[in-house]
């Protein structure tokens, strides 16, 4: 193995008729081993290291799933995404898929484990917003943003009180608990930082899932991170939709940035498909504008709730039966 190529493979997902994995190589990647300190010099010194990357452009890479192989090459960022269709019925739930970078003679470089997640057709999914909905991020001013990003780490990153109850209980309704309703974060940060994230929904206790992130940045561009444009967000969940043509949704998002207009318009389009729209409300100013725009969602049959803490988005969930 080459000990300066590195694979990495990001949670999948999908049916039988339409899997999606993404993952990135890199030719170089900082040691990034994280080291839970109140120091911040140490959280700083972790966060630049996960934007210290070089990308392996257009490198050959295969995928093994089950007996199934699949080549692919990366883009120009490293950036890789298979989608194949399963040549045998897959049982719902997660399972394992490697993926390999290979040289130019056919040689590997290196191999990434992930795992890709089938959900029951019967099943609710979730796509939840990450900064501002679930985790509290100052994501409408950058200087906060940068702040909470580099002094906390991610088991002193703040989830807001009852988010992770909220979502446990809704992981678990309907279904088997051998089974969760699957779970799809979409948020602005970069795949960067997809390592961090994993660390603090899993310290804090919020249900697994896929993270659908924002292109790469290298370290120069560290001060940008989490600037996203309103399609790119778009973008990404629809890819979602688009896999799971027959699954009810549920939308949590927030209202400091543009989650109520992205949702509303999906809605329009889609409304058979959605099941209920959340959104928090981070910024009172705009709790008038936003109510404005979850009538419109109402107006299409959808639920909908603003809510100030998730105590009252759990009591909504458990009036129109998504919690039992």
């Amino acid at each position: 193995m080459n000990k300066s190529v590195s694979v990495k493979v990001y949670h999948g997902y999908g049916h039988e008729q339409n899997l999606v994995v993404y993952g990135h190589v890199f030719k170089h990647k900082a040691k990034t081993e994280q080291v839970y300190s109140n120091n911040i010099f140490v959280n700083i010194i972790y966060l630049l290291k996960l934007f210290i990357l070089k990308p392996y452009a257009f490198a050959e890479v295969r995928l093994q799933f089950f007996d199934q192989t699949i080549y692919n090459k990366t883009e120009a960022d490293g950036f890789f995404k298979f989608e194949w269709k399963a040549e045998h019925n897959i049982p719902a739930g997660w399972h394992d898929v490697k993926v390999e970078a290979l040289d130019a003679d056919g040689k590997v470089l290196n191999i990434g484990d992930g795992k890709v997640y089938v959900p029951h057709i019967t099943q609710y999914a979730f796509i939840s917003d990450v900064d501002d909905t679930v985790m509290v991020s100052h994501s409408a001013t950058i200087g906060r943003r940068l702040r909470e990003l580099f002094i906390k780490n991610p088991h002193t990153r703040k989830t807001f009180p009852a988010a992770a109850s909220h979502y446990q209980q809704l992981a678990l309704s309907h279904t088997d608990p051998e089974q969760p309703n699957p779970f799809f974060y979409v948020s602005s940060s970069e795949w960067n930082l997809y390592d961090y994230l994993i660390e603090t929904f899993k310290f804090n206790k919020l249900p697994d899932g896929a993270f659908l992130l924002n292109t790469l940045k290298r370290w120069k561009d560290l001060i940008k991170t989490g600037k996203t444009g309103h399609e790119g967000k778009l973008l990404r969940v629809m890819r979602i939709l688009d896999a799971f043509p027959n699954q009810k949704f549920v939308f949590f998002g927030d209202n400091s940035q543009q989650d109520p207009e992205i949702y509303s318009s999906i809605v329009e389009k889609y409304p058979e498909n959605i099941e209920a729209v959340y959104i928090r409300n981070i910024r009172p100013k705009k709790a008038e504008e936003t109510m404005t725009l979850l009538k419109k969602v109402e107006d299409k049959g959808v639920r909908a709730c603003l809510f100030n803490n998730s105590e009252e988005a759990i009591e909504h969930s458990k009036a129109i039966g998504l919690i039992r």
